[in-house]
């Protein structure tokens, strides 16, 4: 296993105070980590799953994923004790009497399939609401191996797994955040509690790094989606939900499952900036409004950029939005770039935006390489 450097970053040790009443947030540790502008590669949404652990007596592994902050419930109990919203342990104990404590290598396990494989930036390791069950240490570990495999094959001898997070200390009742380095792209991650108790979320932010023969193999997809590579850059405007909703799969299920923006009081518009699988010929546009009803946008237009220092060309005028609803337009002539942006007008929201097309000769190439390169 090879250890990676690790930007400081905030941390927290040690125990939360037990739960006195009220708000059971009042009290959490959390900080602003740079890495969580990237898209969460272990989101339900996307295919992630938690597909194996060695212990969950108390909670379920499962809820490790929920996109929802965990819950506290003070008097909620079950048969087998505290009914926690993360995932929990049996206490560990020792061999014998005479050494009743777990020794320092005995640790519990968790197996995460990422939903899109890709370069993982952070981690963060949420322990809420786990005030003196929370574990003492935590470390992660992650592998690349193509394909479905089953539990049982990636805990096999011939998987290769990289140290993602050395064994670190971590705090009860907080968002453990960690940088990560590793210049790989990974498939699969191992999350290891020392020596046991209880994590509440897991996420994992980076960047999408997709197989280039399958979007070759595909010939026309969606070339600004997540799960293919896509990337929403920045946005002018964050309030009330985040940019990466837009390029999320599948259609949006609610208002919040969508980008909108707070209320413009000028002349000014919103927009949001993508950064394409690679340079594509976009051929057709999707711009869907689902569930935005009295506050979706007016108007919206799209641009192309090729390359960093490209102009942007329009390539879809200002048109009329509806609520609610998905417009389809056919571009007249394939529009070549790299970044795309969509402006809407004057504030609102969309909940997707869809570009498809096909990856250039050169795009493909930088693609495969990029691929390799990371050991995909």
């Amino acid at each position: 296993m090879t250890a990676q450097h690790q930007s400081r970053l905030a941390s927290f040790t040690g125990d939360a105070n037990p739960y006195g009443g009220g708000d059971p947030y009042a009290d959490y540790r959390t900080a602003d980590f740079p890495f969580t502008q990237y898209a969460n590669l272990a989101d339900r949404q996307l295919g992630a799953g938690v597909i194996a652990a060695n212990d969950e007596f108390f909670a379920q592994r499962e809820n490790l994923l929920v996109p929802e902050a965990a819950e506290f419930d003070p008097e909620h109990f079950g048969h087998k004790g505290k009914v926690m919203d993360g995932w929990e342990t049996r206490r560990r104990r020792g061999a014998s009497a005479e050494h009743p404590w777990p020794t320092a290598e005995d640790h519990d396990w968790a197996l995460v399939r990422l939903g899109a494989p890709g370069v993982i930036r952070g981690i963060v390791v949420d322990t809420a609401h786990f005030r003196g069950n929370y574990p003492q240490a935590v470390s992660v570990e992650g592998t690349s191996v193509p394909g479905s495999p089953s539990p049982e094959e990636l805990l096999g001898d011939d998987v290769k797994w990289t140290t993602l997070v050395p064994r670190t200390p971590v705090g009860g009742h907080a968002a453990n955040g960690f940088a990560v380095s590793a210049e790989q792209r990974f498939t699969h991650l191992r999350v290891n509690q020392h020596p046991d108790g209880g994590i509440a979320r897991l996420r994992v932010y980076g960047e999408v790094v997709p197989d280039p023969e399958w979007l070759a193999t595909l010939g026309t997809f969606d070339v600004v989606a997540l799960e293919n590579g896509g990337q929403a850059e920045d946005a002018s405007n964050l309030f009330y939900s985040p940019a990466t909703n837009t390029i999320q799969p599948g259609r949006s299920r609610k208002m919040d499952d969508g980008w909108e923006t707070r209320r413009r009081r000028d002349q000014g518009n919103d927009w949001i900036r993508y950064r394409l699988a690679a340079q594509s010929q976009i051929r057709a546009i999707e711009i869907d409004t689902a569930y935005l009803k009295g506050n979706s946008a007016g108007w919206a237009s799209v641009s192309v950029k090729d390359g960093e220092g490209g102009d942007w060309r329009e390539v879809l005028p200002r048109t009329r939005l509806q609520p609610d609803t998905n417009h389809r337009f056919v571009l007249p002539a394939p529009a070549v770039g790299t970044h795309a942006r969509v402006d809407i007008f004057p504030d609102g929201g969309i909940s997707r935006l869809r570009l498809f097309g096909s990856l250039t000769e050169a795009g493909a190439t930088a693609l495969a390489a990029r691929h390799q390169e990371l050991g995909g």
